[in-house]
């Protein structure tokens, strides 16, 4: 194929963004499965990986007995700075997107006065894979 053809929009800076883009997304996906394993030996049921609602995206949802567990995953190269990147616009977008799974799907076809113990769980992915699992992080 002759070069001339390549996109007109071709730059290598562009190239690296997409790249960077790229990595960061599957370096992501493997701290959300990082984390789930990490529930599911703790005992808890993971109900849901990557759960969108019209609100946005819920990481991981996990249960163990009656306890629902909202958790938002976050990774960098250390926790300090992974928990820096939880501020306060996310937590209240976590919070809505919370509500719209726990009534559109979990108490679905149930009575909404139903009470339900749930957390929102904080769980920090550092660049060696380190997990640390802040609990109940935030309240709504």
């Amino acid at each position: 194929m002759p070069l001339d053809v390549l996109h007109e929009d071709f730059s290598p800076q562009r190239y690296a963004r997409e790249q960077r883009g790229l990595r960061n997304h599957l370096s992501g996906r493997a701290a959300e499965e990082a984390v789930a394993r990490h529930y599911r030996a703790g005992g808890y049921r993971v109900l849901q990986q990557r759960w969108r609602g019209q609100a946005g995206e819920i990481d991981l949802i996990a249960a163990k007995g009656d306890d629902l567990v909202i958790v938002e995953v976050k990774s960098a190269r250390s926790h300090d700075i992974a928990a820096g990147y939880f501020g306060p616009a996310q937590q209240r977008r976590l919070g809505k997107s919370a509500e719209n799974y726990l009534f559109d799907v979990h108490l679905a076809g149930r009575d909404p006065m139903i009470e339900v113990d749930m957390r929102f769980d904080l769980a920090l992915v550092d660049a060696m894979g380190r997990i640390d699992i802040v609990e109940a992080a935030f309240f709504l």
